[in-house]
């Protein structure tokens, strides 16, 4: 059975799924890690959340105010081994519920066009497709989400 707990970035067991959020990300984006890297940091993230499976932390992912009305949706993360558990649809259906709860309207988010896994979770979820914002506006590998909570 699986459990979610919010909390923030200070969580051991949050940076722990980061560091290999990074290191896949790492393998996948090649060159381009770099530019993706600099909107990646943790260090202010105030909303976190870590899903548990028999006390061991399998998946996490986080929401940051994009502007007033909008929460952008940011490291999500499942290991390989629990991947197609439904481990990201409870942990994206978390952070809807948190922002909701917050007083959002939507939630935004941006996924690289080889995170097949993530197109497909945010697309069964509800989310569109919308013109890339923000800092990936002109980024032609960077695919955007919105959902209307």
């Amino acid at each position: 059975m699986l459990s979610v707990i919010r909390t923030n970035s200070d969580n051991k067991d949050f940076r722990n799924l980061i560091v290999e959020l990074d290191k896949d990300l790492a393998t996948r984006n090649g060159e381009a890690n770099d530019f993706f890297v600099q909107f990646n940091g943790i260090e202010h993230i105030k909303n976190a959340v870590v899903a548990y499976k028999d006390n061991l932390p399998v998946g996490c992912g986080a929401i940051k105010e994009y502007d007033e009305k909008t929460l952008e949706i940011k490291r999500m993360y499942v290991p390989l081994e629990m991947r197609g558990k439904g481990v990201a649809v409870i942990v994206l259906k978390e952070l809807e519920n948190w922002a909701k709860e917050l007083g959002y309207e939507k939630c935004i988010m941006e996924t690289g066009d080889k995170m097949h896994e993530a197109i497909g979770l945010y697309r069964k979820s509800n989310y569109r497709v919308i013109p890339n914002y923000g800092q990936y506006q002109n980024v032609e590998s960077s695919i955007c989400f919105e959902k209307i909570l």
